[in-house]
């Protein structure tokens, strides 16, 4: 089994589309070419940092261009410089 690992202060975010179809709420179908790409993805793997911010598994946000997409293993991955992290999603409790 191969295993990517994030070099330098590098992450590695899992962008893999979810293909189901998508509608507007009166019922219109949204082909593939109008979706905007979401700027958030699962942290798979990070490299050398210190005291990184984020976990493996954490849900980010990055910057719009940032990063360098590829496939590896019918997956498709984004690899993102530390830096181009901006914020991690995490559950709250409603008061």
């Amino acid at each position: 089994m191969k295993e990517l690992q994030p070099l330098n202060e590098n992450v590695l975010l899992d962008i893999t589309e979810d293909n189901s179809e998508q509608k507007t709420a009166s019922g219109i179908i949204i082909p593939d070419t109008a979706k905007e790409k979401p700027q958030y993805a699962k942290v798979v793997a990070i490299g050398v940092i210190e005291n990184p911010g984020v976990v493996v598994g954490d849900i980010v946000f990055y910057k719009k261009f940032a990063g360098t997409e590829f496939d590896f293993e019918a997956k498709k991955y984004l690899m993102v410089p530390y830096a181009d992290l901006l914020a991690k999603i995490v559950e709250t409790e409603a008061i």
